[in-house]
């Protein structure tokens, strides 16, 4: 282990509950919880506000509801969310050729290999000139936590949080691990967490005092040693600049089962267009198309089918997950359907209707590693006015959907750089009201005849910070 802490782990608070409130003014400080808005839906995160009440990710969006019943609910805005994580990644590797990003919102920074620090006086400069650089690009924050290791870094963030930095001094490590849980280690879930619980190991002191021997005993040789070695402050993993995405997939939670074969077919049909823009914006192509279907009874079932080159052909894709649907019994219903491409490659092969026509669905497969999922099962009036997401107004400018249904559609009408705006409610189907892209968080500068900033009306200056 090294003996600066030169591993940087960012973690961007509360992210996608941060971004809807740096953009919308009427929900800063409130209770936001961002994610699938039916009754089958999953909290993707949630403003720190949301948290007091007890809602936090994965949960169920009915009993977010009944725990924070006056939030706002929010369909999430993953192009915003992509092209924010795309500025805060910029800025990491400004700061070193080593980084390895774990999620839209999180990454490794080694900042021995960008010669940035080599001591700890000049990780901690690092650190606070990273959290000032995102906060005046994007208008967020992000916690940061600086250590000698990957582990460390990670669970200095987790102190740091929200909107804090905490560096751990080489040779201060164990003393700092004793007291915490052992839910604080890396893959120490509920159910290890459980068994170790029962054999009276509470903390990660107790587990370094149980020792080696009794670790692998209780838990098995690979995690019995893995663990050990993590109450004794001991990771040697490096920062890895590229970690390897094993597939891109997208998936859809109906609020209803689908018993109509056709508009099952119908589904797949556009899962699969959507998953092929995923793979077309990251420049993949692939070879193996999966198809997820969980039915009523909640079993899951993935079909495979391998073509003889990788292809980010929206026809090909179609195809392929019909004839894997083909396959499948969806009688009593379905809940859930998922289109994936994997076996990537950065190149293509041309001409494949020919050669995919031939090929046969495999066996049932394991469900493959992931990119991260977009998941969100909107009603046919969210489809068009999803609760969160931007629009504009011929006379009214640029706004948010607070609501929609009963044929009508509710707006809030203000921008990231605006005051608290006002609630107009309109038709579904009114001409002058039309979707729209979202706005910078962070208002671009403008400048004056002589190229000084210039101030905006009403006060706002030029690249004003909002606050996330």
């Amino acid at each position: 282990m090294r003996t600066a802490p030169t591993i940087l782990h960012l973690d961007m608070d509360a992210f996608f509950a941060s971004v809807e409130q740096a953009s919308k003014p009427s929900l800063r400080g409130k209770a936001v919880v961002v994610g699938g808005l039916g009754p089958r839906g999953v909290v993707a995160t949630c403003s720190y506000e949301a948290r007091v009440f007890g809602v936090h990710s994965a949960m169920p969006m009915g009993q977010a509801r009944r725990l924070a019943p006056h939030a706002a609910y929010l369909v999430p805005r993953f192009e915003l969310y992509r092209s924010i994580s795309e500025q805060v990644m910029r800025l990491l590797r400004e700061l070193s050729p080593l980084v390895e990003p774990l999620s839209l919102d999180e990454a490794f920074v080694d900042l021995e290999a960008g010669r940035t620090a080599w001591d700890a006086a000049s990780a901690r400069l690092a650190g606070a000139k990273l959290r000032a650089d995102i906060r005046a690009v994007t208008g967020l924050t992000g916690s940061v936590g600086l250590a000698a290791s990957k582990m460390l870094a990670k669970i200095a963030s987790e102190e740091a949080k929200p909107d804090g930095l905490v560096l751990i001094p080489p040779g201060t490590e164990r003393a700092m691990l004793e007291p915490m849980t052992v839910r604080t280690l890396p893959g120490v879930g509920p159910a290890t967490g459980d068994h170790l619980r029962r054999a009276g190991i509470t903390t990660v002191g107790e587990i370094a005092e149980a020792g080696e021997d009794e670790l692998v005993r209780l838990l098995g040789k690979a995690h019995g040693h893995a663990l050990y070695a993590m109450a004794l402050a001991r990771d040697e993993r490096p920062v890895v600049a590229e970690r390897e995405t094993k597939s891109v997939s997208v998936e859809d939670t109906y609020d209803v089962d689908i018993h109509d074969r056709v508009r099952v077919g119908v589904e797949v049909g556009r899962l699969a267009d959507r998953c092929v823009r995923r793979l077309r914006a990251s420049g993949l192509s692939g070879r193996t198309i999966v198809l997820k279907v969980r039915r009523y009874d909640f079993s899951t079932l993935t079909r495979s089918e391998t073509l003889r080159g990788p292809t980010d052909d929206p026809a090909v894709v179609r195809e392929a997950a019909a004839r894997l649907l083909d396959s499948v019994d969806t009688t009593g219903g379905v809940r859930l359907l998922g289109v994936g491409v994997s076996g990537l490659a950065d190149y293509t092969q041309e001409d494949l209707f020919a050669q995919a026509a031939g090929d046969r669905p495999e066996e049932p497969a394991e469900e493959p590693e992931t990119a991260p999922v977009e998941q969100h099962s909107p009603s046919p009036a969210e489809r068009r006015w999803p609760a969160g997401h931007d629009v504009r107004h011929a006379e009214l400018g640029h706004g948010w959907v607070q609501g929609s249904g009963l044929g009508r559609v509710t707006v809030r009408f203000e921008t990231p750089y605006s005051e608290v705006g006002r609630v107009r409610t309109f038709p579904v189907d009114d001409p002058d009201l039309v979707p729209a892209d979202p706005l910078p968080l962070v208002a671009p500068v403008m400048r004056g005849p002589g190229g000084e900033p210039a101030r905006r009306p009403g006060g706002y200056g030029a690249g004003r910070r909002v606050a996330g």
